[in-house]
């Protein structure tokens, strides 16, 4: 079912989001460390940096430095293919799919508190 949204809506949706992860202490994420996370875990494996590069129109660094970032925290991890030894493959980790399934349920219940 499609959702409709004023523009006002959609950015007050945004902003009760991003404070109620400010707020709850959650790992503070670059909106392109978002996009590189979110990428990670909602496309299906496996995922390389220079797949995820080319995805997202940046450069490998640019991937690699992010994943430095959530790879700190946690959030994923880099492991070489064995298959190829020249890739290195980004996998997901358990505290990066609680981390990504508490923003979407944040979403939601913030969603349901918009005003009509």
């Amino acid at each position: 079912m499609p959702v409709t949204l004023r523009p006002g809506q959609a950015l007050g949706l945004w902003r009760s989001v991003l404070l109620a992860q400010v707020l709850d202490d959650a790992p503070d994420l670059t909106t392109r460390q978002m996009a590189i996370l979110l990428t990670i875990y909602l496309d299906p494996p496996p995922h390389t940096i220079r797949g995820l590069a080319a995805k997202l129109s940046v450069t490998k660094p640019v991937i690699t430095r992010a994943l430095d970032t959530m790879g700190a925290m946690k959030l994923v991890s880099r492991h070489r293919d064995e298959a190829d030894r020249r890739n290195v493959l980004v996998r997901r980790t358990v505290e990066g799919s609680l981390f990504v399934e508490t923003i979407g349920d944040t979403i939601i219940a913030k969603a349901r508190d918009l005003p009509t």
